[in-house]
This record gives C-alpha cells, structure tokens and sequence, in this order.
C-alpha cells in the first residue's frame, strides 16, 4: 500500500479513503505530526499520511488540508511563534507544553493563511483538541492567545 497504488486493499481509492476523515481527525493528526516533527525532525510524507488516515477510515481534499497546514506550519514556525509569543504575555514558548504549543501552532496558521476557516472553528477545534490531548487549564490558555491572535489579525484586515 502506497502512493503508486490507485487503490488500497479493499479496492477504495485512497482519494475516498482520505475523504471520509473529518477535519477534526485531520486536525489531530496534524497534532501527532507536528509534536513527531519537534522532536525528530521529520515530516511525514505523502504516503505516510495516506497510510495513517487509511488506518483510521478516513478524506482526498483533506490529504490537501493536512499537507498545507503541517508544512505551512512548519515554513511560517519563526513568524507564528514571534505571534504567539507576542500575545502569550507572561509565558515563553519553550517552556509551554509541546502539545500546547504545537496546538497554537497550526491554529495560528490555520488564522493567518486560510481564510477559508472563520475564525472561530479554528479556535473551537483548537480548545477541543486540546480538552482531549492536554491539561485542564490549557484550552482557556489556548483559548485566550487564539482569541488575541484573531483579534489583530481582524483588526489589520480592517485597516488593509
């Protein structure tokens, strides 16, 4: 099973296979990846990705979304965390929990570059995601940078 193929073992294509996921596993997985990527420094590849989401019953325009906002994410890492870290008054970046941080991350870009995504569903999957992967008082932190960062981000598009 791999990208050569046009179709997995059940003879689905893997576009319909990747399809089937919903954002928020799509969102979860970006989670896994970009706390594997902090660590070892590795991107998943295409074929990785196919391979998870087929495991998990999975969606085509999603491999899309996945791919855009792990590597997005990764390119834009200095400028999102200059953002977070500007509003997160009080804390350092290095020293929040990877998984928070990674949260904040792709949600921060998730609100800069796709617009297609209002801003509150990027925060409400984020405060989610991180009620199910992290601390209690973590998704009101979230919560409060995420809500910062969509504010300026407003703010600036109504001046441009």
């Amino acid at each position: 099973m791999g990208c050569s193929h046009d179709s997995n073992r059940n003879g689905e294509s893997y576009e319909k296979v990747v399809d089937s996921m919903t954002r928020r596993q799509a969102r979860e997985y970006i989670l896994k990846a970009l706390y594997q990527y902090e660590f070892a420094g590795a991107k998943p590849d295409r074929e990785e990705i196919i391979n998870k989401a087929y495991k998990k019953g999975e969606v085509d325009s999603t491999l899309d979304f996945i791919e855009d906002i792990i590597n997005g994410t990764i390119n834009q890492r200095e400028e999102i965390d200059g953002l977070i870290q500007s509003v997160a008054q009080n804390w350092e970046l290095h020293r929040l929990a990877s998984i928070d941080r990674n949260i904040l991350r792709f949600s921060t870009y998730e609100l800069l570059y796709r617009e297609d995504i209002p801003a509150v569903v990027s925060i409400n999957e984020a405060v989610d995601i991180a009620k199910k992967y992290s601390t209690a008082e973590s998704y009101s932190f979230i919560n409060g940078v995420l809500d910062k960062i969509a504010h300026q981000r407003k703010t600036k598009h109504l001046r441009a």
